[in-house]
């Protein structure tokens, strides 16, 4: 809804001052119709008008001469007006009034009353129209009155235009959601066999990974209204606010059925309900998720002669929904939509750039697998940051280049070549880039070193080491962990060997170290000293909510030092690497500091076997 300008609201009020301002302009002082005839007798009057019976006139003001009239002031207004009713038969004041050279003026019936109306029903039909916009928003959206409306987007036919051929990367989610479109096209089918839709489907990812667009895509491909809503806008600070809005939200489903409900966001709306008075509960969001339970307990989407109704929802954070709309009957069926594959990628990557002008040199092949990790919406990210590079170098067309800066600035943020970097500095942040360079090759790391780089970054990096998996694993063993514990400790290990100390450059480096080291001996049972047991439980992806496990300090401090011994085992393995390369990380460090960027075959030449 527009927001209403202040003015709008003084507005009538102004109009009704100004009309009883202009009713009660020129009234002037009650006169009897004796005295009137006495005044007009005595040239004491300037002009009247004739309203009907009424008669509104002037006095001369004092020292005022027939032929220089002078207005009266606003001070001697009031005193010079009079106001008098005139009797029905009497027809002596108009040939009075002539002979005594008073200006008269007649305001027929019909026009005073018109206009009287007209001021009177002006301010009541502005009043009346800030009323209705108040209860109804532009485009028929809830206004700032109808607290208790669904906020819910309908979206008709017309204006869904995504289907599953938009949808790449997520074929699994798919061809699982395929039987959803099934049941809204041919409902019958299920009735007659006794099968029940499932009243809930709760498509599960992280974000970015287009769990909205395959709702739409699945309204798209049934052809039925797709009603849109987020979790966040069912809750106001009133309470019953958001109860009330989830009933009107079903009734909006079943009028509009066949139709698609999709709720983005539900952990805003159903996160778990804590214990009753509990500090920090919130009365109102609790209201509101047990009127949801209730409705997705009493609506039947296949009742007879009633259409189909699919309520989806999305969440990036399912450990924090309540248990009881997980429960059968409600949210029943989940449909996770992860991070794709290298396959998924590419996929998805054909779909962005279907109209974005490509060279040939452009293999989408390689793109995607030098973006391991991209869920959907960082490759649509990627490929727009392309098109506007090419753009502003001013090419018709995109080429390989232009993937390769996008991808940097995604990852790394925007190039700053214009800071100003001590010499000294520089040459320390060149030695600790091939540090990790050399200790990621020579360490088993298993990820092959894509680019090396001392530009600055905006992200406040000074420089950054590019390592892509040379394939994609979902499991790792205690050696492959080691040996990224090596990659990441290698930049230290240089800046060690070389200047003999290290600098707060390896800051970051020493957390994801040490992360690794922790998960190694807490959670994956990899350590020899603390034994095959997880001693430490986080929140997991799919499960509930979970803190740390209660252990004795001994414990404790056995991991705490096996967690220290990891890392220093690592530091010294990388150390071992770089002395053994010296000479190789020395030609290295010297090609860097005058190209600033090493890749491709000039980077392979130090990092062969």
């Amino acid at each position: 809804m527009p927001k209403i300008p202040r003015w709008w609201w003084i507005l009538p009020l102004v109009l009704i001052a100004l009309f009883a301002s202009l009713q009660l302009q020129g009234t002037g002082r009650e006169m009897r119709y004796d005295e009137l005839l006495a005044k007009v007798r005595a040239g004491e009057v300037r002009s009247v008008v004739l309203d009907g019976q009424t008669v509104r006139g002037e006095l001369r003001v004092d020292g005022e001469s027939d032929d220089a009239a002078r207005p009266a002031r606003p001070s001697e207004r009031h005193q010079t007006t009079f106001t008098t009713a005139r009797p029905v038969d009497d027809d002596r004041l108009v040939p009075l009034l002539e002979e005594h050279g008073v200006r008269i003026r007649v305001i027929p019936k019909s026009d005073g009353s018109w206009m009287t109306w007209i001021w009177l029903l002006l301010p009541l039909l502005l009043l009346l129209s800030l009323f209705a916009r108040m209860q109804a928003g532009a485009g028929g959206a809830p206004g700032a009155m109808a607290f208790g409306k669904s906020k819910g987007k309908i979206f008709t036919q017309r204006d869904i235009s995504v289907n599953f051929d938009d949808v790449a990367g997520v074929d699994e989610a798919k061809a699982e959601l395929r039987e959803v479109i099934d049941f809204l096209k041919n409902p019958d089918k299920y009735r007659a066999l006794g099968a029940r839709i499932p009243k809930g489907i709760l498509l599960v990812g992280p974000p970015g990974t287009g769990k909205t667009l395959l709702a739409r895509a699945v309204a798209g491909e049934a052809r039925v209204p797709f009603i849109s809503i987020s979790g966040s806008e069912f809750v106001e600070m009133f309470v019953g606010v958001g109860a009330a809005r989830v009933r009107d939200l079903f009734e909006q489903a079943t009028q509009t059925a066949p139709a698609i409900v999709f709720i983005d966001e539900l952990d805003a709306l159903g996160r778990a309900r804590g214990p009753g008075n509990m500090p920090g509960s919130n009365e109102e969001r609790e209201q509101t998720l047990n009127q949801l339970l209730v409705e997705l307990d009493g609506f039947e989407p296949l009742g007879e002669g009633r259409g189909v109704v699919v309520i989806l929802a999305a969440t990036n954070r399912p450990e924090v929904l309540d248990p009881a709309l997980l429960r059968a009957g409600r949210f029943d069926r989940q449909v996770v939509v992860d991070r794709p594959d290298r396959i998924g990628r590419r996929m998805i990557l054909g779909v962005h750039t279907r109209k974005v002008p490509l060279d040939p040199s452009v293999d989408l092949e390689v793109v995607a697998q030098r973006t391991p990790g991209f869920a959907g919406a960082d490759l649509a990210n990627l490929v727009n940051e392309a098109a506007l590079r090419a753009a502003r170098e001013g090419r018709d067309v995109v080429i390989m280049d232009d993937f390769s800066h996008a991808q940097d600035r995604v990852l790394a943020g925007l190039e700053q070549r214009s800071k100003l970097i001590d010499e000294e500095e520089r040459k320390r942040v060149a030695y600790h880039e091939c540090g990790h360079a050399l200790a990621a090759r020579f360490g088993g790391s298993g990820t092959k070193v894509h680019k090396v780089s001392i530009v600055p970054r905006s992200v406040g990096a000074l420089g950054f080491t590019m390592q892509l998996p040379e394939r994609e694993r979902r499991l790792f063993t205690r050696s492959q962990l080691e040996a990224q514990m090596v990659a990441l400790v290698g930049g230290r290990a240089a800046e060690e060997l070389v200047f003999g100390e290290a600098s707060t450059g390896a800051a970051d480096d020493l957390r994801k170290v040490t992360d690794l080291a922790r998960a190694m001996v807490l959670e994956h049972g990899l350590s020899e000293a603390v034994g095959p047991v997880s001693i430490e439980r986080r929140t997991t992806y799919l499960g509930g909510l979970g803190g740390g496990v209660e252990v004795g300090g001994k414990t404790a401090d056995l991991a705490d030092a096996e967690v220290r011994r990891l890392v220093d085992e690592a530091l010294r393995r990388a150390r071992n690497i770089l002395e053994t390369h010296r000479e190789r990380l020395e030609r290295m460090v010297e090609v860097l500091l005058e190209t600033e960027v090493l890749e491709g075959d000039a980077l392979d030449e130090f990092l062969q076997a």
